[in-house]
C-alpha cells in the first residue's frame, strides 16, 4: 500500500469525531444571528423600520437617511455579538459566494478610533471586479463593478462578520451575479400572476414565488479524499474500480444515520438555525456516504440566498468533523449521483397556494388556471428550462438510473390526466347552464379527492406535479438555485401575461363570462401543451425516440443545450419580461459555455497526470516483480518454466496491454485538447472538448480500472472506492 494511502487510512480508522451535543431547542437558536424583524424592531426607529418594510414588501427606495439610520442599528446589534468586520455577500457567475472584509475600525486622528458604518457603506461598495467572469460585459483593464444591499434577503452573522446580502453589477449597470435576473424575474412573475389572480379575488396585491430546495451530497473521510488528487482538484473521482459492495442492497437508504454523519449533521444544523436557514428533514441517500437534507420552503430570492450560504457552511463544519463533503452531482461511478431538487409554487398575500386545489369550485378553477399555464410555460419553453440546469458536472447525471434524463417531460400522475382530458373536451364558446354546472360539480369540484390518491412521483421526470408545487428534479446538486429559478419565473410570467391578454380578448370580442373565457382559453393549452406531459419510463430508448416524434429537444451535452439560451426567441422572452438584456444573455451564454470548457479541460489534465504518473509507474512496478519472479523460476525449473509461470506471464502481458492504452489514448486526449485549444469560437471549442476529449477519459479510465484489479493492493497509489465509500 502507498504511504500516502496507508497514513490516510490509519488516520480515518483512529480519528475520533467530534461529539455534538444538543442541550437547547433549535426554535430558541432560529434566526439568533440574523438581522431580521424581531431584531430590527428592537433596533429600529419606527420610521426606518417601515421603510424598510415598504422595500421588502412593496419594493419602494429607502431613502439615504432611512439608510443611514439602518446602518446605524445593524452596526450596534453586530457589535453586541461580538463583530469586528462587514462584508457586501454576494453570488457572482463563478458559481459560489464572494465577501471582501471590512473592519468597522476607524482612527479619526490624534490616536483615537471608532466603530463606522454608515448608510454609503451598508447601501453600495466597489469591489475590484476584474476577476471575476463577465462573459465580455467589460473589459479586462476596467476593474469597477458595485455591489448594492439587496434589503428583501436579511444581513446575518458568520463568525465574526456581519454578512450584507447584495446584488453585483458592473459599472455600465450589467448583471453580474445570479441574484439581479432573479429579483427581476420575481417582479414580473409577481406582476403577472397578480393580474390573473384579481379573475377569481380582487383582494390579491401581490404573489410570492416560493422554493423548497432538497440538497443531496456525500460524506467523505477528509484525510482519504486529500490522498486522491481527482477529489482534490475536480471535486470527483476519475479513476476506480466499482466496489464488491455498492448500492445494490439498498441497505443506505433511509437506514440508521451513523453516528459520525449524525454528529456532523448536529452542528450543521445548528449553524442553520443561527443563521435562519429553516433545515427540517435529514436522511440517508441511496449510495454509500450519501445525505440529503431538506428546508421548509422560503420565498425563492431567501431560499437561493440560504442555499447558497448552506454549501458554504457544509464544508467548513465537516472540516471540523474531518470530513470533505463532495456536491459534484456525480462523484463515484457506479452508484448514484446527487441533485438538488427545486420545489416550487406560487403564494399570494391572503394566504392562498395557487397551485394547491381549494374547497369551492371556484378556488379549483384559480389552482387549475396556474397548473395548466404553469404546463404551457414549460412546454414552449423546454429547451430554455433545459439549459438552465446545464453544466460540465451534471452531464455525468442525467440520465444515469437516479436522475431524469435530459429530455424535459412533465408528470402530472395519471388522475390529473384523466382531469385535463374532461377539460379538453368542454365546449367552445359560451357555456349552457347545465354544462357550467357538470364542469364545476363533476370534474373541477373532485380536484381535491383526485389530489388525495396522486402521490405517485416518476422519479424519471424532470418536472413533477407532486400535490402542491412542481418538482424541478433535474437541478444539479453544485448548482445555484439562483439560475433555474429565474428561467422558471420567467417563463411562467411570460405565460401568464400571454394567458391573460387571451382572456380579456374572449371576454371584450365574445361577450364571454369570466369563466367561460378561463375555460376556453385552458381547453387550448392543453391541446397545445399535451406533448411535454409524460407518465412513463425516461431513460428506455422508446421515450427518445417519442420525444423526437413530439418535437421535445433531446441535448445530452451542455454544449448542445445552452444554445438555447441565445436563440432570438430567449433573447426576446428575457427583454420583453425586462430579466436580462440581449448583452446580458449572450454573456451568460459566453460565462457557461468557457465555465464547461475550463472544467473538462482541467479534468483532462488531472487524468493525464494520475494516468502517467501514478498509475503507469506502479503497473510498471509490480510488473518488474512479477518479472522477477518468472526469471527465479526459471533458475528453478529451467526447461518447464514456462507451464510453471504461466499466469504470471498471462498477467505480464495483460498489464503491459494496459500500460499501452493508457498511453496512447493519454498522448491522443493531449493532442485532442491542443487542437481543441486552437479553435477561437467558444461554441465550437466546447464541442471539440465534449466530442473529442472527453470520450477519452472514459478508455483511459477503463485500463487504469483493469491495472487496480491486477496490481498488488500495497502498492495501489490511490485510496480505492470500497476505502471511500465504506471507511466510517
Amino acid at each position: 500500500m502507498s504511504t500516502l494511502r496507508f497514513h490516510a487510512i490509519k488516520n480515518s480508522l483512529s480519528y475520533k469525531p467530534l461529539i455534538f451535543e444538543e442541550k437547547i431547542r433549535r426554535s430558541d437558536l432560529f434566526g439568533e444571528n440574523v438581522f431580521n424583524e424581531n431584531s430590527m424592531r428592537q433596533y429600529l426607529t419606527k420610521d426606518a423600520f417601515e421603510g424598510v418594510v415598504n422595500a421588502v414588501q412593496h419594493g419602494k427606495k429607502i431613502d439615504r437617511s432611512i439608510a443611514d439610520q439602518v446602518a446605524s442599528s445593524m452596526r450596534d446589534w453586530a457589535l453586541s455579538k461580538g463583530v469586528t468586520h462587514y462584508t457586501h455577500w454576494f453570488q457572482p457567475l463563478t458559481g459560489s459566494t464572494a465577501e471582501k472584509h471590512d473592519a468597522f475600525f476607524e482612527t479619526i486622528g490624534d490616536g483615537v478610533a471608532i466603530e463606522k458604518f454608515g448608510g454609503g457603506q451598508l447601501v453600495q461598495q466597489e469591489p475590484d471586479a476584474s476577476s471575476f467572469p463577465n462573459g465580455g460585459i467589460r473589459n479586462t483593464f476596467e476593474a469597477r463593478g458595485y455591489t448594492a444591499w439587496d434589503p428583501t434577503s436579511p444581513a446575518f452573522i458568520y463568525d465574526t462578520t456581519l454578512c450584507i446580502p447584495t446584488i453585483f453589477v458592473a459599472y455600465t449597470g450589467e448583471a453580474l451575479d445570479y441574484k439581479t435576473p432573479l429579483l427581476r424575474a420575481l417582479h414580473a412573475v409577481d406582476g403577472a400572476a397578480t393580474a390573473v389572480c384579481k379573475y377569481f379575488d380582487k383582494n390579491v396585491k401581490k404573489v410570492t414565488s416560493s422554493l423548497g430546495w432538497e440538497q443531496e451530497y456525500f460524506l467523505v473521510d477528509k484525510m482519504l479524499a486529500a490522498s486522491r488528487p481527482d477529489i482534490a482538484l475536480t471535486g470527483r473521482t476519475l479513476l476506480g474500480h466499482s466496489s464488491a459492495k455498492g448500492q445494490q442492497l439498498d441497505d443506505h437508504y433511509f437506514g440508521s444515520i451513523p453516528n459520525r454523519a449524525l454528529n456532523f449533521m448536529k452542528e450543521l444544523e445548528n449553524e442553520c438555525m443561527l443563521l435562519g436557514i429553516p433545515v427540517k428533514t435529514r436522511h440517508n441517500e441511496v449510495a454509500p456516504n450519501q445525505f440529503e437534507l431538506a428546508p421548509i420552503y422560503e420565498e425563492a430570492n431567501l431560499a437561493v440566498d440560504h442555499n447558497s450560504l448552506l454549501m458554504d457552511i457544509m464544508g467548513r463544519v465537516a472540516s471540523r468533523h474531518n470530513f470533505k463533503v463532495l456536491l459534484h452531482e456525480k462523484p463515484f461511478a457506479g452508484v448514484n449521483g446527487s441533485g438538488k431538487h427545486n420545489n416550487w409554487s406560487l403564494s399570494t398575500d391572503t394566504g392562498i397556494n395557487l397551485l394547491a386545489p381549494g374547497k369551492t369550485p371556484m378556488s379549483n378553477l384559480q389552482f387549475l388556471t396556474f397548473f395548466i399555464n404553469t404546463i404551457k410555460a414549460v412546454h414552449d419553453n423546454e429547451a430554455l428550462l433545459r439549459a438552465s440546469i446545464a453544466s460540465a458536472s451534471n452531464d455525468h447525471r442525467l440520465g444515469a438510473n437516479e436522475a431524469p434524463p435530459a429530455i424535459i417531460s412533465v408528470f402530472i400522475g395519471e388522475q390529473l390526466t384523466k382531469v385535463l382530458e374532461e377539460l379538453e373536451g368542454v365546449t367552445k364558446g359560451k357555456l349552457s347552464p347545465q354544462e357550467k354546472t357538470d364542469l364545476k360539480l363533476n370534474v373541477v369540484g373532485k380536484i381535491p379527492d383526485v389530489l388525495l390518491d396522486n402521490t405517485d412521483r416518476n422519479r424519471t421526470s424532470s418536472f413533477a406535479f407532486t400535490g402542491n408545487k412542481f418538482e424541478f428534479r433535474a437541478v444539479g446538486a453544485i448548482a445555484n438555485c439562483g439560475n433555474p429559478m429565474t428561467i422558471l419565473n420567467t417563463i411562467v410570467a411570460k405565460q401568464l401575461s400571454d394567458f391573460k391578454v387571451e382572456v380579456d380578448a374572449l371576454i371584450a370580442k365574445k361577450d364571454l363570462k369570466k369563466d367561460e373565457a378561463v375555460f376556453n382559453v385552458i381547453r387550448e393549452y392543453i391541446k397545445s401543451s399535451r406533448n411535454i406531459l409524460f407518465e412513463g419510463n425516461g431513460y428506455g430508448e422508446l421515450w427518445e425516440i417519442e420525444a423526437k416524434k413530439r418535437g421535445l429537444s433531446n441535448n445530452k451535452s451542455t454544449p448542445e443545450a445552452l444554445k438555447a439560451r441565445v436563440s432570438d426567441k430567449s433573447i426576446a422572452l428575457f427583454e420583453e419580461m425586462k430579466v436580462m438584456s440581449r448583452v446580458e444573455s449572450e454573456a451568460r451564454y459566453e460565462i457557461e459555455v468557457e465555465a464547461y470548457i475550463l472544467h473538462i479541460q482541467i479534468e483532462s489534465r488531472v487524468l493525464g497526470d494520475i494516468a502517467r504518473n501514478h498509475i503507469v509507474p506502479t503497473a510498471v512496478k509490480y510488473q518488474n516483480i512479477l518479472i522477477e519472479n518468472v526469471k527465479g523460476l526459471k533458475e528453478i525449473f529451467e526447461k518447464d518454466y514456462k507451464s510453471v509461470s504461466k499466469e504470471q506471464l498471462s498477467l505480464i502481458a495483460e498489464i503491459s496491454n494496459h500500460l499501452e492504452g493508457i498511453n496512447s489514448n493519454v498522448t491522443k486526449m493531449i493532442d485532442q485538447r491542443r487542437l481543441a485549444n486552437s479553435i477561437e469560437d467558444l461554441g465550437e471549442k466546447a464541442n471539440a472538448y465534449c466530442n473529442k476529449v472527453k470520450p477519452l477519459f472514459e478508455d483511459i479510465r477503463y485500463h487504469c480500472d483493469k491495472l487496480e484489479l491486477l496490481v498488488d493492493d500495497e502498492l495501489w497509489p490511490l485510496t480505492k472506492y470500497r476505502e471511500l465509500l465504506f471507511t466510517r
